[in-house]
């Protein structure tokens, strides 16, 4: 064999090994490779050092439960999860809301963060997906705290603004679902949150592909939502009822809180 063919017998295993690594990876890996940190080893680090031994036993098997799912990818990755949790800690939440809910790891870490009478209002188009979890969120002895809403989102928020009680009580709303509403939720939200409360809305970095010069150099499956986000996050920069911080934990996300 030439010493060309030698070399690309080479570069060919070695891709291969590559190949066979990534398929060996955990659980808990590969549920959790969407962060942002170019470095793989750093975020393993900080996912080893001061996530996962915080982590709730619970919320590990909702990950495990979700593992094998087609669309893992969507749900939220720890350290994006560890951050809500402080933040719905820090402005002692009782009632608040989730639109995308999946199979449910946000959504337990919410309930399991509010006290015993909190409340969390989640809505998905989707139950099939939030029932992977609902045997785990059952064990939790939270579901007392979840009322689940299978629907579009935009008719329920609407639903809750036609009672004017409703306007400004909710202390903290988790939005992880389709891109190209977030401005439509926003608007919505932005008059069903205290004064004080926070909004956090997830994949805002989508994958790091808003900071590209030509969108068409995104992969084809980020195309679609990537001109919603892009002008998203311009609008939630300008806005002045809000203080805002885009945070590169799991695939972006901006953290609102409500000023005026």
């Amino acid at each position: 064999m030439t010493n060309i063919g030698l070399l690309a017998s080479t570069i060919y295993q070695q891709a291969l090994e590559g190949d066979m690594a990534e398929m060996k990876y955990s659980t808990e890996r590969r549920h959790c490779r969407k962060g942002l940190l170019q470095n793989e080893e750093l975020y393993n680090y900080l996912l080893d050092t001061s996530v996962y031994p915080r982590e709730s036993e619970l919320l590990k098997e909702i990950r495990d439960a979700t593992a094998d799912h087609p669309m893992a990818y969507v749900g939220t990755t720890p350290d994006a999860g560890q951050l809500m949790a402080m933040l719905i800690k820090t402005v002692n939440a009782k009632k608040t809301i989730e639109i995308g809910v999946f199979t449910g790891y946000s959504l337990l870490l919410t309930a399991l963060s509010l006290p015993d009478d909190g409340k969390v209002m989640a809505i998905d188009i989707n139950r099939e997906t939030y029932e992977i979890g609902l045997p785990i969120i059952r064990k939790a002895g939270v579901e007392h705290k979840i009322e689940f809403i299978e629907s579009q989102a935009i008719p329920v928020l609407d639903k809750l603004l036609e009672d004017e009680n409703n306007e400004g009580s909710f202390d903290f709303v988790f939005v992880d679902a389709d891109k190209n509403n977030y401005s439509s939720y926003h608007k919505r939200l932005m008059k069903l949150v205290k004064v004080g409360g926070f909004i956090v809305y997830d994949n805002t970095l989508w994958g790091g592909t808003v900071a590209l010069s030509d969108p068409s150099l995104a992969p084809e499956e980020r195309r679609p939502y990537l001109r919603f986000l892009v002008e998203f996050n311009k609008s939630l920069a300008a806005d002045p009822c809000i203080e805002i911080s885009q945070v590169p934990v799991g695939d972006g996300m901006t953290i609102c809180k409500r000023i005026e």
